[in-house]
């Protein structure tokens, strides 16, 4: 088992001083409590190239003081790291394993760094006794545990936040200690300071051998369309590699979070073509596509049956007829087609992570066509405008159709378009500014729109299927039939505003025309 803590903190160089300043002025400390000597022995994992440290992510089995145990570091943002914890044991446990799996594939784990630390312990308390924040000093020695590496000490002060406390707290302790002299660490870490500072000697350099290159093998150059679409990409690529441990942790949104990203890549692909050869990414695109629709299997009934949720709270109760609610819930449930033990295993599979191994090597090693090479802007618009111009007809389609589900299929095929046109858009944004921004902005209103009108589509027929259920139980269907109306009239005011909306997309794409 393990259990996951929010971790806020900010770390100063010690430098010559011996402890911290006095901090009981500091507004809202009512007393400094002293708490005593720790002394702390933590092993640091990583694969031999380092990649957790790279990604600023720390593994490490520590001994001493009151959370002896593994600790596995995700960070968050500056200064805040979601830290999870597992019982002390001699391997790393299987689940610290899983989270980090998106980052050393099927690379080893091995020690790297040891740490040992002699900790101070001080808790700043607020009137009523309750703790605002820890400080430590810590006076750390640092062994590299690999071939060749080095020692090193140091010591620092941190200071860390109390579990669900204001974080403006920090900025009044951090005052008082600049006061005193004291500064920021340069490293974000310990163990960042500890591998910069024990790292093996560099080898004397030698007589350079072979022909040297200018540009890694089919690397794009700078400031062309090859490197403005890659650039993208990795940034996906980066989304989803960074999501894995949030969608192993049931995080809210990380799912969805991931899906977009696999579909942003897969789209990219399918826009600029001209960039990169569909020969070597089409079937990362079919890779990319499994793998959405693994992360779909039950989200997509998720996001059903919480509209349907949603549209019965708001009902009076005049118009709840029969156990609709207990109805609901049986149905969903028989319609739940996976588990976290399914998505644990697609994550955990040889599939996926051979996928991860791909996006690395077409990020790495693109398989660029002639058009990378040119400048970004023509080859860009040309990719939007074939795009676009695909859309136009789809969405002009679907205003012509007759309602009804003609009508609902076209306008299913014009949202799916508007997604890939979005994401061709965002390519553009940091070329053409302002316009692609405002383009990008307006086709996610028109994603947005279409997307209710499917889902209103969805949601009857689930309403369907709910009253032939409840009629072959002998319950009234009367409540299935209420919101299949109030479903059918928000379908209708989507077609209605669609012509508006599509009218302020056509005028924000003819402005990013004008840019090129």
């Amino acid at each position: 088992m393990a259990d996951t803590k929010r971790e806020i903190e900010r770390k100063y160089e010690a430098g010559d001083r011996d402890g911290v300043p006095d901090l009981t002025s500091v507004t809202g400390v009512a007393e400094v409590a002293e708490r005593g000597l720790s002394e702390l022995d933590a092993v640091y994992y990583d694969t031999v190239d380092q990649r957790l440290a790279a990604a600023s992510i720390t593994l490490r089995r520590r001994t001493g003081g009151s959370d002896a145990g593994w600790h596995l570091k995700l960070p968050v943002a500056e200064g805040v790291r979601d830290e999870i914890r597992a019982p002390l044991s001699d391997t790393v446990p299987r689940v610290l394993t899983g989270l980090v799996r998106s980052r050393i594939r099927d690379a080893a784990l091995a020690p790297v760094v040891r740490l040992l630390s002699a900790r101070e312990v001080r808790h700043l308390l607020d009137a009523d006794g309750a703790l605002l924040a820890e400080v430590s000093v810590d006076a750390v020695r640092a062994e590299r545990l690999t071939t060749g590496g080095g020692t090193a000490a140091w010591t620092e002060i941190e200071v860390e936040l109390a579990d669900d406390g204001d974080p403006a707290f920090l900025d009044k302790v951090e005052k008082k200690l600049r006061k005193a002299g004291l500064r920021r660490a340069a490293s974000p870490s310990k163990l960042a300071r500890a591998l910069a500072e024990t790292a093996p000697e560099p080898a004397p350099l030698g007589k350079k051998s072979g022909k040297s290159k200018k540009h890694a093998k089919g690397a794009p150059e700078s400031g062309t369309a090859g490197e403005c679409v890659l650039a993208y990409l990795r940034t996906q690529r980066d989304a989803v590699v960074a999501l894995d441990p949030a969608v192993r942790g049931d995080a809210p949104d990380s799912v969805h979070q991931m899906r977009v990203a696999t579909r942003r890549t897969r789209s990219v692909f399918r826009s600029y073509r001209q960039v990169l050869d569909r020969a070597v990414t089409d079937p990362i695109g079919d890779e990319l596509k499994w793998l959405a629709g693994e992360l779909g299997v039950d989200r997509d009934q998720e996001v059903l049956t919480e509209r349907l949720t949603t549209h019965l709270d708001k009902l009076p109760r005049t118009l709840l007829a029969g156990p609709v609610r207990t109805r609901l819930r049986t149905w969903a449930h028989a319609r739940s087609g996976g588990s976290r033990r399914r998505l644990i295993a697609v994550l955990d599979s040889k599939r996926y992570l051979t996928l991860l191994d791909t996006l690395d090597a077409v990020i790495s090693d693109p398989p660029l066509r002639e058009a990378a090479a040119k400048e970004p802007r023509p080859v860009i618009g040309k990719a939007l405008r074939r795009d676009f111009g695909t859309l136009s007809d789809l969405v002009l389609h679907a205003l012509d159709t007759p309602p009804g589900t003609d009508r609902d299929v076209a306008l299913h095929e014009a949202r799916k378009k508007t997604k890939r046109v979005r994401y061709a858009a965002e390519v553009a944004v940091g070329l053409l500014g302002d316009p692609a921004k405002d383009l990008v902005r307006s086709m996610k209103t028109l994603q947005s729109l279409l997307g209710d009108h499917q889902d209103s589509v969805m949601t009857r027929l689930a309403l369907r299927d709910l009253a032939t259920q409840a009629q072959a139980a002998g319950e009234s269907a009367f409540t299935y039939g209420v919101l299949y109306g109030r479903e059918e009239q928000r379908a209708y005011w989507c077609e209605e505003a669609l012509p508006e909306t599509w009218e302020t997309v056509e005028r924000w794409s003819r402005e990013v025309r004008r840019t090129r």
